[in-house]
């Protein structure tokens, strides 16, 4: 069988049987394009279909949760786990609470999980889930009551060493808290089911930092690749939540200057740096628009979405260095990375999940002087802390702050490390798309043919 005709033949069936999800069939169609080579070099692969099977999840869960607002209103939404793979470990990967969220999305997510999660060279299989629910203008009750309900159908799918998820969009630690609470109370364990716990029961230290420092040291890497570094670059960032926030940080103590953040009402441009204490009190603390970041910072300027171009992203309109989107999937368009490349970017990093839509990674592929980190490996520090969080609820330890950071940079550098000499292997140097696609690839589809057809 042809390795082409082979992959077309799974994308078509993606087609046929998952109709209507064109983000999972996006995410399939950019991870499976890139095996190829690696499909025709060793036969094994397609006689044992492992194609065929890594795009199936091996267990999908829908519910309904209903839950009383402050009205003594009841409210439903749709519950969702998809287990996508364990063959290296329990499932792994975060719940996402977010008005957008379907079995699409989810899907989506699970199956970029499985390849992150393999990256990070730790024992964790790829799994995802969340609702629809929206956290924004709920009262503290209404969000307790809604973790509570949504848990009550989730505790029957997870455990420390089946499938333990994490946080997300819209669920941080607040929501992992009260999830908890409720599994501690079905179950009567007190185990590692849920990562990204408080510090007192059972959390890891740097967690909460773990993704945004992992992008910023992934990034480094790329950047020392061809002889260079992030001190004195100017990075436009996207989003303004965890992500975004601990990647601000990481940039000042790595020389670099942040100029750019934005979240859903529009973005700040600050040319002197973004004020990384204001931006942490108006997001994390007052939970407010970034409108009120000009309020305080007279010669920064905000731009409202209202303003932006159809079908812009106008936040990567800034001249930059370097680009490090960290807010939601799709958010680089091939106008975007265009418009970055004319003025000046040459590297990109992805900091939220499936960043770049498939014609910019086209673009930025084609680009020979342009570096490209795609999400799976350079937004994997966040699973990879998950991890290791994991490892010290099992053997009941707690690390310091440094001794996890370290580790962290150590799983960065050898995700950059992995991907890039599997590139240099396959006769592509530098295309860390494909070669972060095949390294995560090959340690699942070997430990699946090992494990038999299951």
């Amino acid at each position: 069988m042809q390795t082409q005709g082979y992959i077309d033949g799974v994308l078509e069936n993606i087609k046929r049987t998952s109709v209507g999800q064109a983000m999972f069939l996006q995410a399939a169609t950019e991870i499976l394009k890139t095996l190829e080579p690696l499909l025709a070099r060793d036969e094994k692969y397609i006689r044992h279909r492992i194609v065929d099977r890594v795009v199936m999840p091996e267990k999908t869960t829908m519910w309904r949760v209903t839950y009383m607002n402050d009205k003594n209103e009841p409210c439903s939404h749709y519950g969702y786990r998809v287990e996508f793979n364990s063959a290296l470990g329990p499932y792994k990967g975060g719940l996402r609470f977010h008005p957008t969220v379907n079995l699409d999305v989810v899907k989506f997510l699970g199956f970029e999980q499985i390849f992150k999660n393999s990256l990070t060279g730790l024992n964790m299989g790829g799994g995802k889930g969340g609702s629809n629910f929206d956290p924004k203008g709920k009262s503290e009750g209404e969000i307790m009551r809604f973790c509570q309900a949504f848990t009550q159908s989730l505790f029957q799918l997870i455990g420390d060493v089946k499938d333990v998820p994490a946080g997300d969009i819209g669920v941080g630690g607040r929501e992992i808290g009260y999830m908890f609470g409720m599994y501690k109370k079905l179950t009567g364990r007190f185990d590692g089911a849920l990562t990204g716990k408080g510090l007192s029961w059972g959390g890891s230290l740097a967690r909460t930092e773990a993704t945004g420092f992992g992008l910023v040291y992934f990034t480094s890497e790329m950047l020392a690749s061809i002889g260079q570094s992030l001190e004195g670059k100017k990075v436009a960032v996207s989003g303004a939540g965890n992500v975004a926030i601990y990647t601000v940080k990481k940039l000042y103590e790595m020389g670099a200057t942040p100029i750019t953040v934005s979240d859903s009402t529009g973005f700040i441009y600050d040319a002197e740096g973004i004020d990384l204490a204001l931006l942490k009190r108006i997001k994390e603390v007052e939970r407010k628009s970034l409108a009120e970041y000009i309020k305080e910072r007279k010669n920064a300027k905000f731009t409202p979405v209202a303003s932006y171009r159809e079908g812009r992203n106008e936040v990567w309109s800034v001249p930059c260095d370097v680009a490090l989107p960290c807010a939601t999937q799709n958010e680089v368009h091939l106008a975007d990375v265009e418009v970055l490349y004319a003025n000046g970017c040459r590297a990109l990093a992805e900091g939220s999940n499936m960043s770049s839509t498939l014609d910019a990674q086209r673009f930025m592929h084609d680009k020979k002087d342009f570096l490209y980190g795609p999400a799976k490996a350079a937004n994997a520090g966040g699973v990879a802390t998950s991890g290791l969080e994991m490892a010290q609820n099992a053997s009941m330890e707690k690390w310091t702050f440094e001794e996890v950071d370290k580790k962290l940079h150590g799983i960065m550098k050898n995700i950059f490390k992995d991907a890039y000499e599997t590139s240099v292997e396959f006769g592509e140097a530098g295309n860390l798309l494909l070669g972060a696609n095949i390294a995560g690839f090959k340690k699942v589809a070997d430990a699946m043919i090992d494990q038999g057809y299951i």
